[in-house]
């Protein structure tokens, strides 16, 4: 005969398998992956149809060079001239031959009223990339500021022979055919100017101001 002892052990086993096959055939015991179901009707788990759950985009890294040119331009919003200077020069020893760099150099320079080192640095962006217009139309700008009045006026015209569709061009063109005196001829690029872009107001104004003194 079994002892009290031994009749509590068989109770406790009846009960336990008596508890693990109504849960078995009720449906209620845990399933795999009950815990992990997709919180979105087209979600998977593991992320196959969802990558994002456990793939992300790596943070780019910012180079020094990109660094210096968002502080240049940081300073040059605020016509901090002399801190978007040395940021500048900071990313030219780092990559002397980059446009975007000598441009930001050229215009820092114009500001400082160093027309001849500007000259210097779009003289070199051309020589990297012969076809920059808006290069030649900032060396045509700097040698009307420097007087040297032909050479301002070829340059123009190349930059007007690289890009015809661009109303500066023309408009600056006609500035300095104005400061020359060639008044007809300014008023003709800077028709031309308004022709192509008419919210240019500036070069209606010049017109209105040529016809005035021609009246």
């Amino acid at each position: 005969m079994m002892g009290i002892s031994q009749i509590a052990l068989f109770l406790i086993a009846v009960t336990i398998f008596y508890i693990f096959f109504k849960k078995l055939f009720s449906g209620d015991y845990p399933k795999r992956g009950i815990d992990y179901e997709a919180k979105l009707p087209d979600e998977q788990i593991g992320g196959i149809s969802r990558p994002d759950k456990i793939f992300t985009e790596p943070k780019v890294e910012k180079s020094r060079l990109d660094e210096l040119l968002e502080m240049a331009d940081d300073s040059l919003a605020k016509e901090n001239f002399e801190d978007a200077k040395k940021a500048i020069l900071s990313a030219l020893i780092l990559d002397e031959n980059n446009v975007e760099v000598l441009q930001r150099a050229g215009f820092v320079s114009i500001q400082e009223e160093d027309f001849n080192q500007a000259v210097v640095y779009y003289e070199k962006i051309i020589a990297l990339e012969p076809k920059n217009d808006l290069a030649f139309g900032s060396l045509a700008n700097t040698y009307h500021k420097l007087g040297e009045d032909d050479k301002a006026i070829e340059t123009h015209k190349q930059a007007i022979s690289l890009d015809a569709h661009y109303a500066p061009h023309f408009f600056n063109y006609a500035n300095t055919l104005y400061d020359l005196g060639k008044l007809d001829e300014a008023r003709q690029n800077y028709q031309k100017a308004l022709e192509l872009d008419d919210g240019l107001q500036e070069a209606q104004a010049m017109i209105d101001k040529i016809d005035s003194k021609e009246a």
